[in-house]
């Protein structure tokens, strides 16, 4: 099983080595091809992912046909649609690799399964959430309160692997300008 995962894990919660077994039973290994899609749009989203190697991205196509970028998920995170995840209901976004990947799955019913049978669990889940939701929120302030500028030099500031990783296309569909802006943001900077 891989170190990372389970430092991932172990950095969250106390368990036993019986309880670490348990939980990374659960998780299956997949390698993904650039592009290769794990979630589309009105799919219910029934896997988490975390991410070993490469990278997963999270979007949605918005009213004029764009895709959207929400979520990008590196080495050492996880992704999921997670509105669909919890609600069992049709997704609206679409999760796919941007670069050959090496991630590990577990199904709801798995995920949901371990709540009962591993009582640190529902500590993960918790963290798990909490991660997520400050995550979006200051996302959706960033949208409402930061000009194209000021978002770039968070996104710098905060997250520069997406700068360094990902296509210009990439970065400014996830801060939610045109290419054009965001190269007059670059040679400004």
């Amino acid at each position: 099983m891989n170190d990372l995962l389970i430092s991932y894990i172990t950095s969250k919660i106390t368990v036993t080595d019986e309880e670490l077994s348990t939980i990374l039973g659960f998780f299956k290994p997949i390698k993904l091809k650039r592009n290769e899609l794990l979630l589309a749009n009105g799919e219910i989203s029934q896997r988490s992912f975390f991410v070993v190697k490469g990278c997963l991205r999270i979007f949605f196509i918005n009213e004029n046909g764009q895709e959207a970028i929400r979520y990008f998920a590196f080495e050492n995170q996880f992704a999921t649609a997670l509105v669909s995840f919890i609600t069992s209901e049709e997704s609206e976004e679409f999760i796919q690799a941007v670069e050959e990947s090496e991630i590990y799955a577990i199904s709801h019913k798995d995920f949901y399964h371990l709540l009962n049978v591993v009582p640190q669990w529902e500590k993960f889940y918790r963290i798990y959430l909490e991660i997520a939701y400050v995550t979006n929120t200051r996302r959706l302030m960033s949208f409402l309160m930061q000009d194209a500028l000021e978002k770039y030099r968070q996104l710098l500031t905060e997250n520069p692997m997406i700068v360094r990783r990902m296509s210009n296309r990439m970065v400014a569909s996830y801060l939610n300008i045109s290419q054009e802006t965001l190269s007059r943001l670059k040679s400004k900077l």
